[in-house]
């Protein structure tokens, strides 16, 4: 006779799902295979056993307890129970149990293996993003995604090599379950066709995927090596950064003889773009942080490096008792080869230069571009002898007179070069370095191409410091500070759509000085603050009469000192300026470098946000000068970045274009206003606005200017037209 449950039961039996029925007194009527395989029972068990006596038989999986519970628990008032589970390193299941209609309840078994990796693996790769995005160290984040990928595949032990700076050879990565004895011995490998799986990837750039190591030509010289750790197999795949430059390669390996499966190959997908993002994002800060500390030109360390640089070799001669020498050296008649062969053969000029000094001191010394055609030698662990270090000094300056051939034209240069000494000239690196340039000029002045040591009676009178302070109190008395405004223009429309407000002092007999010959000692006597609140008083007012004389939109932007940031009066001053003037907050733009930013972040962050909360937009100015760089960006609540202006000088150099433009990307990304300042050529222009910087500041377009001279600017740009390059 037909009997429609038993064709039910058939058909249910080979159904890829599991699927049970319980009656209502828990006792177990069906179970198909799948179902069975999960509850551990057999496929012989007798219809009728109740659900309790599975659970207890302590041999089996324990799903089957699992399940009692959910039913003690009262799920006949419940719609339905889902529960994960996962017996050793079987499938992970998704079990639903539901009752039915009349008493019972249906289970269904589901493996959601797949989906449980995928989740992970999404999981995983956000975690890895995020530490990635938090500046944690390379090794840190390659450490986590190859513990990600181990996680994903069955008996993988995965690797990341990095290529070194020039490319020719690979170094560890992060290999968490690889052995540190293996990973040691192939540290430093050398690249090319032929070597091993990693090294001929990165010499090809190209997946090679060796399925038998000890077979494999391309494992030859290394297969008793792979052997001694239990490698059969490794598919390794090259790592690009987004311009498709090879950074590294990451590898599989396997302990038996076999090919990737699809399901390992979307995993390496997923490796080597998450790896390429590390790589880079930590290549890039590297770049930019000599960028900072060099000088883009010759890329000698720059002036930012050199008081640091002197201090530790006045520390060492301390220790050893030996001396250390500062020599700073000036070009002799830089200008006339500026002016006779034009600024491309004066630039390479001076990198010859620049490569002579190098190459002409010791390991332990080190040569610094101050600027223009200015550099200091700083010579470390001397023989105590005047002779000894004469000799030295002598042997730069042949260097340096050595004939030269630009083009078509063959010359000789000279140099003028000043010599201070530790201990006999200063024991600190500010004294060494004033003698050392104060004997400069005296060679300069005694008709250039000559070598002066420091002499006592050269020193800067002790009665000039205290001369300055007492003008400068004097200054803040009787007001002789102006103000010169800089505009800042719009790359996409050419228009002026802010301006820096950067003070003079109206000396009474030397004239309008520049900040650098006072901001220093403002800054030591304190004098500072009353200086800042009256430039932000000054430019508040300014901003507002332009606004009042139809210029409505013009953004006011001005620097904050560290001794006004680190007070407690920066936000009043801020209100007080605002309130006098009758400026919109929303016009005034603070300029603040990361340097400052870094002393105190919690306070910083508690004056930045309190300066939003007025309207007031923050900016980092020097972007790429200080200490915290990235650091900063994510962890200040600013509104706009101004890259550092020494970046925009090494635009020559195609490094320099890629900082920049990575500098661009990396404000855009995080939703900042980038401004680049110190733009002096149309070739500086013309690459910033292709890749997209906002907002351009240089002598380019205009040098600071007194209130009425810009505001003449401004009215000539009213008819609609923009600026392009100075007027």
């Amino acid at each position: 006779m037909h009997d429609p449950t038993i064709e039910l039961h058939a058909a249910l039996e080979t159904f890829p799902a599991g699927i049970s029925l319980l009656d209502a007194d828990m006792r177990l009527v069906f179970a198909n295979k799948e179902a069975r395989e999960a509850l551990g029972v057999a496929a012989t068990f007798a219809p009728g056993v109740s659900i309790e006596a599975i659970a207890a038989d302590d041999t089996l999986p324990g799903l089957a307890g699992a399940i009692a519970d959910a039913l003690c628990e009262g799920l006949g008032a419940e719609p339905k129970h889902v529960l994960r589970w996962r017996h050793d390193d079987g499938p992970t299941l998704e079990v639903i149990t539901v009752p039915v209609a009349g008493g019972g309840f249906v289970t269904t078994y589901t493996d959601i293996s797949n989906r449980v990796r995928s989740e992970a693996l999404l999981a995983g790769q956000a975690h890895v993003l995020q530490l990635i995005a938090q500046g944690k160290p390379l090794a840190h984040v390659l450490e986590h995604l190859m513990l990600l990928i181990d996680g994903q595949v069955d008996g993988i032990r995965s690797s990341v090599l990095l290529l070194d700076a020039e490319g020719k050879h690979v170094k560890h990565g992060a290999a968490p379950h690889l052995d540190p004895e293996y990973c040691k011995l192939i540290d430093g490998v050398a690249i090319g066709p032929g070597v091993g799986s990693c090294g001929t990837a990165a010499f090809t750039g190209q997946q090679v995927i060796v399925t038998d190591i000890a077979t494999h030509p391309y494992w030859a010289p290394f297969k008793d090596l792979a052997a001694a750790f239990g490698l059969g197999s490794c598919w390794s795949t090259p790592i690009f950064s987004a311009a498709g430059k090879v950074l590294g390669t990451f590898a599989m390996y396997s302990g038996t003889v076999r090919a990737p499966s699809q399901h390992e190959q979307d995993i390496v997908e997923v490796a080597t773009r998450i790896a390429g993002i590390a790589i880079e994002r930590k290549q890039i800060e590297e770049r930019i942080s000599f960028m900072a500390r060099h000088d883009a030109l010759t890329g000698l360390p720059n002036r930012s490096t050199l008081s640091e640089t002197v201090a530790e070799a006045v520390r060492q001669a301390q220790v050893s008792g030996r001396w250390a020498s500062v020599v700073f050296v000036d070009l002799d008649n830089f200008k006339m080869v500026n002016d006779s062969l034009g600024h491309a053969a004066g630039d390479a000029l001076l990198r010859i230069m620049a490569d002579r000094m190098r190459a002409s001191v010791r390991t332990g010394d080190t040569v610094v571009r101050l600027g223009g055609d200015e550099f200091v030698i700083v010579l470390a662990d001397q023989a105590p002898a005047c002779e000894s270090l004469r000799h030295q000094v002598e042997q730069v300056k042949r260097a340096i007179c050595e004939p030269v051939t630009l083009g078509e034209r063959a010359f000789a240069i000279t140099s003028s070069m000043g010599i201070a000494t530790y201990p006999r000239d200063g024991a600190d690196a500010d004294t060494l370095l004033a003698n050392a340039d104060a004997a400069m000029y005296r060679s300069k002045q005694g008709g250039r191409d000559d070598v002066r040591f420091h002499a006592p009676e050269q020193s800067p009178s002790s009665e000039d410091p205290l001369a300055l302070r007492i003008d400068l109190q004097s200054a803040v008395a009787r007001n002789e500070f102006v103000l010169h405004y800089q505009p800042q223009i719009d790359f996409a429309t050419g228009r002026v759509v802010a301006v820096e407000a950067l003070i003079r002092w109206q000396h009474p007999s030397q004239g309008l000085l520049a900040p650098a010959t006072f901001i220093g000692t403002a800054e030591e006597t304190g004098l500072i603050v009353p200086i800042g609140d009256w430039v932000l008083k000054q430019a508040c007012c300014q901003a507002k009469a332009w606004h009042d004389a139809g210029f409505a939109s013009l953004r006011m932007c001005v620097n904050v000192s560290a001794r006004q940031f680190r007070g407690d009066g920066l936000v009043r001053s801020v209100v007080e300026a605002l309130a006098e003037s009758g400026l919109a907050s929303r016009f005034l733009e603070l300029e603040l470098t990361e340097s400052l930013l870094v002393q105190d972040t919690r306070s910083a962050i508690a004056t930045i946000e309190a300066l939003q909360d007025l309207g007031v937009a923050v900016s980092i100015d020097d972007f790429g000068t200080g200490h915290s760089s990235l650091g900063a960006l994510k962890t200040f609540p600013v509104s706009r970045l101004k890259i550092d202006k020494s970046f925009i000088h090494g635009l020559a150099q195609q490094s320099g274009k890629a900082v920049a433009s990575a500098v661009v990307s990396l404000g855009h990304a995080l939703d900042l206003m980038v401004v680049a300042e110190g733009v002096e050529t149309e070739a500086q222009a013309d690459f910033l606005a292709s890749i997209g910087c906002d907002i351009a500041q240089g002598y380019f377009y205009s040098q600071p200017q007194s209130a009425a001279a810009l505001e003449c600017l401004l009215a000539k740009q009213g008819d609609g037209t923009g600026m392009r390059g100075a007027a």
